[in-house]
């Protein structure tokens, strides 16, 4: 995407790999312990969202402190596959403990989450691919960060990767919507990556999540087709926002 700049990414995550990181605050709202911090390097500094393993809370279905390697490995998709959408994400030390640091994105204030969750933007049907791929359970409305430059990042990947089908979006509004030669080859170039790349995924998520994952990306080829809602779970996540 033209509003992207790859060496941002890049040197956003040696910034955050080698900086100080210092705690400046706490999203209350969280389930789970969701730290405001600040890295500093050399002469640079940015704002990040800490979350540190030991502020888990554990679930049900996902085992438990795993949601950090989670986050990390759909940064991981996203960068290395260009999709582009998850904010670069490191995995680190920290004044709580290891966790995931992740830059903080201010976003375009004029935007109305409420109405562009729901409209036909390109960058949001690219995310809902992405989202079948990582099998989201819990994208939800607030999680959408359109950036001040036009680039649409999205946050919160904890719960991905689960190996049973759980996707839970907001993003349905191309349910069944034939695939786009371009979303085909982006998904082919991705399952070749993934291919040449088991090492790296499985040390964050398990064999048999990694199976999943290339299987889920087999499906959508196979039916040339977007996602559509399940019969089997809730296929909106509450809260929505």
């Amino acid at each position: 995407m033209n509003t992207f700049d790859r060496a941002w990414i890049d040197h956003s995550v040696e910034v955050a790999t080698l900086g100080e990181l210092e705690i400046t605050g706490r999203l209350v709202d969280a389930s789970n312990a969701t730290l405001f911090g600040m890295v500093r390097h050399d002469d640079e500094e940015f704002e990040v969202i800490y979350k540190p393993v030991a502020g888990e809370r554990p679930l049900w279905d996902f085992p438990d402190g795993t949601l950090a390697d989670r986050e990390f490995a759909a940064f991981l998709l996203s960068d290395l596959a260009g999709f582009d959408l998850v904010p670069p994400t490191i995995l680190r030390e920290g004044p709580a403990g290891f966790g995931m640091v992740q830059r903080w994105i201010d976003v375009d204030e004029s935007i109305e989450l409420t109405n562009f969750f729901a409209s036909d933007a390109p960058s949001l049907r690219h995310l809902a691919i992405f989202d079948a791929i990582i099998n989201n359970t819990d994208r939800k409305i607030g999680h959408l960060l359109p950036a001040d430059n036009g680039h649409l990042f999205a946050c919160d990947h904890g719960v991905t990767f689960h190996s049973e089908d759980k996707l839970r979006t907001v993003l349905w509004q191309w349910a069944d919507d034939p695939l786009t030669d371009t979303e085909i080859q982006l998904l082919v170039a991705t399952d070749e990556l993934l291919s040449r790349s088991v090492e790296i995924f499985t040390r964050h998520i398990t064999e048999h999540e990694f199976l999943a994952l290339r299987n889920r990306i087999a499906r959508l080829l196979d039916t040339s087709k977007m996602p559509s809602p399940s019969e089997d779970w809730p296929p909106i996540p509450w809260p929505a926002y």
